[in-house]
């Protein structure tokens, strides 16, 4: 299959163990010129934007949009946002109609899509086609699945004092640890996030102080992400936790019209019709929050569901039928 070609051919880019094409770097460059090449093969009219963006459009029907990213994660996968280019590339030359857009820098904060959304022009509709990321249509038994939102992320540091002293000489008995209670909240964070349905919630840094194997800690600051998939849960997630986000991104819905057209032509192979809320951040969001109807299209991740790593991995027949729903999404759309 071409587009699991093209997936190599990325893949290869840069050298080393996974793929290796971070936001503004030769590789990512490198990547952004072999797509031109492919865009040009599918005789589609190319445009580099003021922020890198790279856009392959069909005269007929260019308002209408369909593509990903191509930066990576240091040692990420070779589906990530890889996926939903050479996939866009196939529908579009196939239909005949609609553009193929890359943007830059997802894996950075959406830099692309941001500052594209920030400028314009914009699409009159846009479908991003990517992994899931995840295990949930494994489980489900479905190759495919329609994205309902975007969940709404919040980070924020979580500050709990103690008293220090001699680790030594300090009874157990009376001691302020501020470790100890940071320990404790850990677990609340997990025990709020799961008692509110298709929350998460993650602690991923601890600081310690003083940092001393010998002292007994006085402050320890947790660094906090908080995701929930539409605004009533995401801000009790926020509230029950106490948090006082310094990076706040509002859930964001995917338009029903677009998802209707989705799940129509899931039906239309006989697959499940499986809707599911993405926990992590995509261009589509971007745009979405921006005004721009957007659908996501996700593919049944393997291996436990495993992303940002080399082991990510997806089934080549679950990448044909995702070609295949989203060439005759972007026909509907465009006819």
């Amino acid at each position: 299959m071409r587009v699991l070609e093209r997936l190599e051919r990325l893949y290869g880019i840069g050298g080393g163990l996974g793929a290796n094409r971070p936001f503004a770097s030769p590789e990512e460059d490198e990547a952004h010129e072999v797509a031109k090449g492919w865009l040009r093969d599918a005789g589609l009219a190319i445009e580099v934007d003021p922020d890198g963006n790279l856009i392959g459009s069909k005269c007929e029907r260019a308002d209408v949009w369909t593509g990903s990213h191509l930066d990576t994660v240091p040692r990420g996968g070779r589906f990530d946002g890889a996926l939903g280019v050479a996939a866009a590339i196939e529908a579009v030359e196939r239909v005949g109609r609609g553009s193929v857009v890359v943007f830059r820098g997802e894996e950075v904060g959406c830099i692309g899509s941001r500052a594209r959304a920030a400028r314009g022009p914009l699409p009159s509709a846009f479908v991003e086609l990517h992994i899931e990321q995840g295990q949930r249509l494994a489980a489900a038994g479905a190759p495919l699945g329609v994205v309902t939102a975007i969940a709404g992320i919040a980070r924020g540091d979580l500050v709990v004092e103690g008293q220090a002293g001699h680790a030594g000489t300090t009874p157990m008995k009376g001691r302020d640890d501020a470790l100890c209670k940071a320990a404790e909240l850990v677990l609340r964070v997990r025990d709020t996030a799961a008692s509110i349905e298709g929350a998460v919630a993650t602690v991923g840094r601890v600081e310690v102080e003083p940092g001393a194997a010998n002292v007994i800690p006085s402050r320890v600051t947790l660094a906090l992400d908080a995701r929930a998939p539409d605004l009533s849960r995401f801000e009790r997630l926020i509230a029950a936790l106490g948090l006082e986000p310094t990076y706040r991104v509002e859930p964001v819905e995917m338009a029903p019209a677009l998802r209707a057209v989705l799940l129509e032509e899931l039906a239309a192979k006989g697959l499940p019709q499986v809707e599911l809320a993405s926990g992590a951040g995509h261009d589509a969001g971007i745009l979405a929050a921006a005004g721009v109807p957007s659908a996501m299209l996700f593919v049944r991740s393997l291996a436990g569901g495993v992303s940002h790593s080399p082991d990510e991995l997806s089934a080549p027949e679950d990448v044909a039928l995702a070609v295949e729903v989203l060439t005759a999404a972007v026909a509907r759309l465009t006819d």
